[in-house]
């Protein structure tokens, strides 16, 4: 018997659509999990990632802790794939990027008409903001991108399919149609 390869799903500043997306599956997940040992996800709520061969890892980096998981997950994988247009390019998180951080906190927490308390939360245990959201490249080694908002099924399953073949996934064609 054969040891089956370990992959991980990290999800740092995004909105989860790469991890819904790779649901989207369906049967085919159940070849993938077959094939594979899914050591962490955003479900297992793991506190420190695992040694993996493979970590999918969707959202820009916008804060101290993404930044502080993500350098942990490229020290324990062999392979990092940036997973959605947020992971590779940024994405919706940079418009942050066009506003000063502090008028952004105002109209986020004072200023928004659903405000209720109309303070900032300032505490140690929340992660600081990073002055700009940026992707992962930023700040590590992407071994290969898989962009989308968020990719498609059939992307995440070729994508998925080729690192378990042993290469590097390079989507192209009709696995990089945008709706």
């Amino acid at each position: 018997m054969s040891v089956k390869p370990k992959i991980a799903t990290v999800w740092l500043g995004g909105c989860s659509g790469c991890h819904m997306s790779l649901l989207d599956l369906d049967e085919r997940l159940i070849d993938i999990a077959k094939a594979v040992t899914i050591t962490a996800s955003p479900v297992t709520d793991i506190k420190e990632p695992p040694e993996v061969d493979v970590v999918l890892v969707e959202g820009a980096v916008c804060n101290t802790d993404n930044l502080h998981v993500l350098r942990k997950v490229r020290e324990r994988a062999k392979i990092l794939v940036a997973f959605g247009d947020c992971a590779c390019f940024g994405n919706i998180p940079t418009m942050r990027n066009f506003f000063p951080l502090e008028d952004v906190l105002q109209r986020g927490y004072v200023d928004t008409e659903s405000t209720a308390s109309g303070e900032v939360p300032r505490s140690e245990e929340l992660p600081e903001l990073l002055d700009k959201v940026q992707p992962l490249h930023a700040f590590v080694k992407v071994d290969a991108n898989l962009p989308g908002c968020p990719p498609s099924a059939d992307a995440i399953y070729f994508a998925l399919t080729e690192l378990l073949a042993g290469r590097l996934p390079a989507a192209s064609g009709e696995l990089l149609h945008y709706d």
